[in-house]
């Protein structure tokens, strides 16, 4: 059986990991903040943390971002569900919006009606890797905490022209030459980003996550909030040493995962399902291969199986995912605070979209095999 996901960890990263063992520094140290010094490269980032929950990381951003207490939090019906648990933990109540069908990212125009509801500050979920319209909603004036979990290291290019032509033609001109593309980074746009390390997230640490202050009028302030950070909150070495060299190989990693991505594209097109809207080159992360059902989940999933290739509901951990789980459990009151009944688009993927395995560990033949079901599913 072909699984879904695969952390590609490779010897490198086997190395690090028990490097900490051998010098018994298992907890935060060294390692952790050679992390954040190559997050801080990478995402072109002020300053950042490395903590051992995405949870801590959130309560942490909104303490920073300095709103009141009446206030509510803005998030993706389609966002992780710790990102609730989170904005509940910190005291607030969450808003919960839905999303645009066609690309599952909120829209300008679903947080600017958020924003009409008593929305006051958004947690920015950039989902399956796909970037959302940051001029659009960073237009509407709220404050905004990325999260790149999924989306870490797309982009938005640097047009050069006045037309789109001459400005795809600078850009294969700068892939043939292997240049650094210029663009501005997934996890730059916001006030604060959070980069959660989980098992299944674009770079693992197997559990943790990164909190970023993008720029360098906010990195004090976060700088501040954190002094006294308890070593219970900070990412212990040995996971930093394996989101470190995930962090080293990232480059390499994502360029095979496009590479497959643009194939398993190719083979959609031909067959009666479709994936979501995006831009393939660099203004979107290779998470995954989101599919978005016409049929049955259940049947695709018995189909794929017969296959002998393992696929997995998109956003069954996300908020309306878990929520739809536990709603025969939820007191009245909870229901109302956790309302998402007007997440109809939300609801309708949650049902309808599967994840097929997408990573560089996925042999030539497994790939092929893939791409052959995905053109032939029911």
């Amino acid at each position: 059986m072909i699984q879904t996901f695969s952390s590609t960890i490779r010897r490198r990263e086997m190395d690090a990991v028990l490097t900490c063992m051998v010098d018994e520094k298992i907890g935060p140290g060294e390692i952790n903040a050679r992390l954040i010094q190559g997050v801080k490269e990478f995402f072109g980032c002020a300053g950042a943390l490395a903590l051992r929950s995405p949870e801590i990381g959130v309560k942490y951003a909104i303490e920073a971002c300095g709103i009141s207490k009446d206030s509510k939090i803005m998030i993706s019906a389609l966002a992780p569900y710790w990102q609730l648990f989170a904005i509940k933990q910190a005291g607030f109540e969450p808003l919960i919006l839905d999303v645009d069908p066609s690309t599952c990212c909120v829209t300008a125009q679903i947080v600017e009606q958020g924003i009409k509801d008593g929305g006051r500050l958004l947690i920015l979920h950039e989902p399956l890797g796909i970037l959302p319209d940051f001029e659009g909603i960073l237009a509407l004036g709220i404050p905004v905490i990325e999260d790149v979990s999924q989306s870490a290291g797309a982009m938005i290019v640097e047009k050069e022209g006045e037309n789109s032509d001459e400005a795809n033609k600078a850009q294969k001109k700068t892939e043939e030459q292997n240049t650094e593309v210029k663009g501005k980074k997934a996890g730059s746009f916001g006030i604060f980003s959070i980069c959660a390390l989980e098992e299944h997230d674009i770079i693992t640490a197997g559990g943790g996550a990164i909190l970023m202050a993008p720029g360098r009028r906010e990195w004090p302030v976060l700088k501040q909030l954190t002094e006294n950070l308890p070593g219970i909150q900070m990412l212990p070495d040995i996971n930093a040493a394996l989101a470190l060299v995930q962090l080293k190989e990232y480059k390499r990693n994502e360029q095979v995962r496009k590479e497959i991505f643009n194939l398993y594209n190719r083979a959609i097109m031909v067959g009666k399902n479709k994936t979501f809207v995006r831009e393939l080159d660099y203004g979107s992360a290779a998470y995954s291969f989101p599919v978005v059902l016409n049929s049955g989940f259940k049947d695709v999933k018995q189909y794929t199986s017969k296959k002998d290739i393992e696929i997995v509901s998109a956003f069954s951990e996300s908020v309306i995912g878990v929520l739809e789980k536990l709603k025969e459990n939820l007191l009245e009151e909870e229901k109302n605070s956790y309302d998402y009944s007007a997440c109809k688009n939300a609801k309708s993927l949650y049902l309808r979209t599967a994840l097929f395995p997408l990573y560089p560990r996925l042999s030539r033949s497994q790939i092929d095999k893939i791409a052959k079901v995905l053109g032939t599913l029911p």
